[in-house]
């Protein structure tokens, strides 16, 4: 899948083709399971692929193959873990390495001494947003001053059921839901989609899904307060002082392209710490 397929802002994408510009650093992908992860470095890995560049990928398993890149599958069983096999890897000199999954503080530490020394790094953690990965690092054991220095943006992800274009249909926001988003004190919608389900979406209103993102970058004024161990919440209050468009701003804004529908968001996607005061 070409990153252009993918359903991001264009600021999200450009954010993340500076960080491919760049000849060393880290960008995490972050999501619970079935979050689209894979998809996404995928669709980065083939954004990056060029025939001067030596890329290699460790996976666990290996989803998709893809020309023109060393993608070596992990077996833990035998001791062929992400670390020991990220070591040998290292030895071979690539420009690029997706890291399948980040699992462990060994492997934290290798991946992030790759990003510091050359190396365009690629992973996944599982968190709940962009916020949580720094925090998830800080508490595994990395030092700030090297999460600061080694990681060049964070992207957060889920995945949403898109709507039907053959059945969708334009409507006003029923009562109930209009309760729903006074309650949360959501930004309004002028108009409702639904669709009513036809032989090219087996009566389900739905084709596919969609991935809804949110992408931290990493200024100078979120990294002196990471080096100061501030808090989540203060970091989340950062990040939207910074501009940082959260996951649900994301997904609200496809609910009002009606590319899908606002019951799918608010049972998908967190509001947890969508409406910070800053």
């Amino acid at each position: 899948i070409p990153l252009n397929d993918l359903a991001m802002s264009d600021s999200t994408r450009l954010s993340v083709v500076e960080i491919f510009k760049r000849p060393q650093g880290m960008l995490i992908v972050t999501g619970p399971t079935g979050s689209g992860k894979t998809t996404t470095l995928y669709a980065c890995l083939s954004q990056l692929r060029s025939e001067t560049k030596n890329i290699v990928t460790i996976e666990d398993p290996v989803e998709y193959k893809l020309e023109g890149i060393t993608q070596i599958q992990i077996n833990e069983m035998i001791g062929c873990t992400f670390a020991t096999v990220l070591r040998a890897v290292l030895r071979q000199d690539p420009d690029i390495i997706k890291i399948g999954e980040i699992r462990d503080l060994e492997t934290a530490e290798i991946a992030i001494r790759a990003s510091l020394t050359g190396h365009l790094v690629l992973t996944t953690l599982h968190t709940n947003n962009t916020v949580a990965t720094i925090t998830r690092l800080m508490d595994i054991g990395i030092p700030t001053y090297l999460i600061n220095s080694a990681i060049s943006g964070v992207l957060a992800q889920r995945l949403v059921r898109r709507l039907c274009d053959n059945c969708k249909v334009e409507s006003k926001v029923p009562d109930d839901l209009s309760s729903i988003i006074d309650h949360h004190g959501l930004p309004k919608l002028t108009s409702h989609y639904s669709s009513t389900g036809c032989p090219k979406c087996f009566n389900t209103g739905y084709v596919g899904r969609v991935a809804v993102y949110e992408y931290l970058p990493m200024s100078q004024s979120f990294k002196r307060l990471i080096s100061k161990n501030v808090s989540e919440e203060d970091l989340l209050i950062a990040a939207k002082s910074d501009g940082v468009n959260f996951l649900f701003d994301d997904a609200w804004n496809k609910v009002k392209a009606g590319i899908t529908t606002a019951e799918e968001v608010l049972t998908k996607v967190p509001l947890d710490y969508y409406d910070l005061r800053v």
